[in-house]
């Protein structure tokens, strides 16, 4: 049976202007989520997509029991030692989410559970923990939890030593937090109407929530407020940024009363982040340095005159951040294009890099909560080389995994090959390119899925997934652009595709894909595309300028209608952003965004076939953006490929929250990609 007719969203123009220019939108109406037509009309189209995917729900299964049969469902992670106690999550088979667990002493004593956030999920949809605190006594943790996807959560304190929950509860909260060295006061932040966390606000456990104290508010809108607790843990930061410019402030976690104090005021484009180690603050930033570098100053005179080089800006190497320990730093650093772990030594000033064993690979801190100690716990995986925990000896470079992901069924990474390409953007800039496929593909256009991103200096880094498999073992390629936008090539790459360079992320993702069909690892009829959130934008502008060059796309949560949301300044983040999208209250910004904005842009052609995901509570990209993008786009396509649109009308950005309706997702895609390529799967 054929799938039944997508449904029709009414038109109802709204005209739009800004800076004498009219656009007239057509499907404006869909914003206004209290209106029952708008909820009726997502759900016809969950309806219609089901419909679709009717046709291949054998395919969906089996992909869905493929990507669990990998999964060592029942499975314990890498145990940390800390003041004491061994911690540790697990899970179960049959349940979504994780148990948080710890041992007195040895693994061998008898088990505690912290919080099981299966116990805690009863009876919600949705349900996500934005962080889990512990006090400094570990006597108390404190837990925030997200029921809905819309990242307000609900704050609550656990006593450790009897296992109830404390009446102290606090709500509409953010993410950032710290304890105070008493284990009685918790900071905590609040967002405002824009979702944008503005205050840092200080609560006394057994005290009314009227009773908290209000710490620190910016009212700017550019700028958002973090708060954490040093790992020294003798010091709270609060941070202050918008996405190029930032500020830190500090008191001490004794003295949680006390007002914070001001590190260096913020100055325009002047980044920098703050950690502590002894007597001193360790600063990194791009105060006189494109892509960073790692200065010092006294805890008692902490301030810009004071700061002091401890490791300079150096040839082609991005600092990030940094992970510190009592006797060592480690530097988290970008490299040839490459994350890279390299270990200073306090005392002797001694550089040394984190060797490891692939040549493409992602390597980041993990959890090392022990400042005092000399072993950095780090994680380590590449396209072919499942996750591990490590850890590395700083002082004998002795390096131990802990623990190794396993993948169920028979894993043999000597069966995959993983390669590094480079594609020449229209400007003769070289873009890399990571793929990974079986070694006995055939190389004669084979289907090939590309991934993009290109946005806030993230890095889509080479990764595993055990998911993944199904479709390299149907004779996939799996391949990564790393635009301009993110941060694969340092700071100038994030630079050159963001704000009026922006053109060049979409550029650059053309390229990758044309350079794959010309070395034949794909063709255009066997070429799918993929991308989420911002990497939404980029399927979105990718398709306008070339639709005739993928077979099918997948944007997830994508931020399709930029233009409108960017002159909204009511909406969530819209302000914030201008640093990355511009302002288009100024003309120029407007004429430039106005020129790529996906859904501003179709044009009546043939467009691939498209699945479009959203999310009915998303606070950072609105559920109407994929929903007016696919009404409009059923206008203007002249082909005859479907068109789907799938809302999760219970969750948010994140998609959902559970691991096993995550897993019947990703199964939901993979089949929408091989049945569009034509594949049998």
């Amino acid at each position: 049976m054929s799938p039944a007719r997508p449904p029709a969203a009414p038109v109802r123009p709204q005209v739009l202007e800004a800076h004498g220019d009219r656009r007239l939108d057509p499907f404006y109406w869909l914003r206004d989520k209290q209106n029952p037509e708008v909820l009726a009309y997502l759900e016809a189209e969950n309806t219609y997509a089901d419909s679709v995917m009717g046709e291949v729900a054998d395919l969906q299964d089996r992909l869905y029991h493929e990507i669990v049969g990998r999964v060592q469902e029942t499975d314990t992670s890498a145990p940390i030692y800390f003041k004491g106690w061994w911690t540790y999550t697990r899970t179960v088979e049959g349940l979504d989410y994780e148990i948080y667990c710890r041992r007195r002493g040895s693994m061998d004593a008898q088990e505690e559970v912290i919080l099981d956030g299966n116990e805690l999920a009863r009876g919600h949809e949705y349900f996500e923990l934005g962080y889990v605190e512990h006090s400094p006594d570990e006597n108390v943790v404190a837990y925030a939890a997200d029921i809905n996807g819309s990242e307000l959560h609900e704050l609550r304190f656990r006593d450790l030593t009897t296992g109830r929950d404390l009446d102290d509860v606090l709500h509409d909260v953010y993410y950032g937090a710290a304890w105070s060295a008493d284990s009685k006061t918790f900071f905590y932040v609040k967002p405002d109407a824009a979702m944008r966390p503005y205050q840092v606000w200080r609560h006394r456990l057994g005290t009314s929530t009227n009773d908290d104290v209000l710490v620190l508010q910016e009212d700017d809108e550019h700028f958002e407020l973090n708060v954490e607790l040093s790992k020294s843990e003798r010091f709270i930061f609060i941070t202050n940024s918008s996405q190029v410019t930032s500020e830190c402030l500090f008191l001490r976690s004794d003295q949680p009363d006390q007002e914070p104090l001001l590190i260096e005021p913020r100055r325009d484009e002047i980044e920098y982040s703050v950690d502590h180690q002894e007597d001193r603050f360790l600063i990194v930033t791009n105060d006189g340095a494109t892509n960073f570098r790692l200065l010092a100053a006294p805890v008692s005179s902490p301030g810009r005159s004071s700061w002091t080089e401890v490791v300079p800006e150096r040839p082609g190497v991005r600092l990030n951040f940094i992970d510190v320990h009592k006797g060592y730093v480690v530097l988290g650093e970008r490299s040839q294009g490459l994350e890279r772990l390299e270990v200073l030594h306090s005392t002797s000033g001694g550089l040394h890099v984190v060797e490891q064993p692939d040549a493409a690979y992602t390597a980041f801190p993990g959890s090392s909560p022990d400042y005092d100690s000399s072993v950095m716990r780090f994680f380590y995986t590449s396209l072919t080389a499942p996750w591990s925990a490590v850890d590395y000896e700083m002082d004998t470079r002795r390096r131990t995994i802990v623990k190794e992901q396993p993948v169920r069924g028979g894993y043999n990474r000597e069966d995959y090959v993983s390669e590094r390409l480079w594609a020449t953007a229209p400007d003769e800039v070289q873009v890399p390119i990571s793929l990974v496929y079986r070694r006995d593909l055939r190389r004669d256009g084979s289907p090939l899925l590309l991934y993009g991103y290109g946005a806030y200096e993230h890095s889509n880094d080479p990764m595993f997934d055990s998911a993944r498999l199904s479709l390299l073992d149907r004779g996939f390629v799996f391949a990564i652009a790393h635009v301009r936008g993110g941060g694969e090539m340092g700071r100038e790459w994030y630079e050159n595709g963001r704000l009026l360079h922006k053109r060049n992320t979409f550029d650059d993702f053309v390229a990758c894909a044309e350079h794959l069909v010309t070395e034949g690892y794909t063709a255009p009829q066997r070429l799918a595309i993929r991308g989420r959130s911002a990497g939404g934008l980029l399927i979105g502008a990718v398709l306008n300028q070339r639709p005739d060059l993928f077979a099918c796309a997948v944007a997830q949560v994508p931020f399709v209608d930029a233009l409108t949301t960017m002159l909204d300044e009511k909406l969530p983040l819209t302000v914030n952003e201008y640093d990355e999208w511009g302002n288009p209250a100024q003309l120029d910004f407007y004429r430039y965004i106005k020129g790529y904005s996906p859904y501003d842009n179709l044009r009546p052609v043939e467009y691939p076939a498209l699945l479009v995901m959203g999310g009915l509570n998303d606070p950072r990209v609105s559920y109407w953006e994929p929903a007016k993008w696919v009404a409009r786009l059923r206008t203007m396509n002249r082909g005859d490929r479907p068109i789907v649109l799938k809302t999760q009308m219970g969750a948010g950005h994140m998609g959902p929250s559970g691991r096993y309706e995550s897993w019947r997702e990703e199964a939901f895609v993979m089949a929408f990609v091989i049945s569009q390529l034509g594949l049998d799967g």
